[in-house]
């Protein structure tokens, strides 16, 4: 039995690395706003899973978030700086897979270079909110599902599969090499 890829008249496979990979990463992290970041908890080895908004991704594809610096999260990266993150921008395409690791500051013009209003929800006490810390992921890997011309090529390939048999994928997937 064949695979779908193997019946695939397109290409839908290309791996990513330097800049390219960093735009594809800012790309698929503006769609989405917020990911999945998972820590690794020291006392069993089990992965802990918590919603965070990203506050920024650099030039170099750092992911910016502010965080309580009394929170679980930040107990469990000062044992185990190892992060994955995850993405989905949509229903059908914009997915982002990054693993690296996570910096704790507590540098205050950085809190002012980070903060928005909507983040005070968290951070009562405002800006100077003695409770604020941020964090600073370092991908060095990662993966990504997508489409190539968007949502509404994507849907009309699938349904002309549908109709015809014949495999009329848009997907594009790929290792990121940071």
């Amino acid at each position: 039995m064949d695979s779908i890829n193997e019946r695939q008249e397109e290409q839908n496979r290309k791996n990513l690395s330097g800049m390219e990979a960093v735009e594809k990463i800012r790309s698929l992290i503006d769609k989405s706003g917020s990911c999945f970041f998972v820590t690794q908890a020291q006392l069993n080895g089990s992965h802990k899973s918590r919603p965070m908004a990203v506050q920024k991704t650099d030039e170099a594809g750092n992911v910016w978030f502010l965080s309580a610096k009394d929170s679980m999260k930040n107990m469990e990266l000062e044992q185990n700086k190892n992060v994955t993150l995850y993405f989905q921008g949509s229903s059908y395409s914009d997915f982002l897979e990054l693993n690296g690791h996570a910096v704790l500051s507590y540098d205050k013009e950085k809190i002012k270079e980070l903060w928005d209003p909507t983040v005070k929800a968290w951070f009562t006490e405002g800006i100077d909110d003695p409770r604020i810390s941020v964090i600073q992921f370092i991908p060095d890997s990662g993966y990504y599902w997508d489409n190539k011309h968007g949502n509404a090529i994507a849907g009309i390939k699938v349904l002309f599969s549908a109709i015809s048999g014949k495999t009329m994928d848009d997907s594009i997937e790929g290792d990121l090499i940071l």
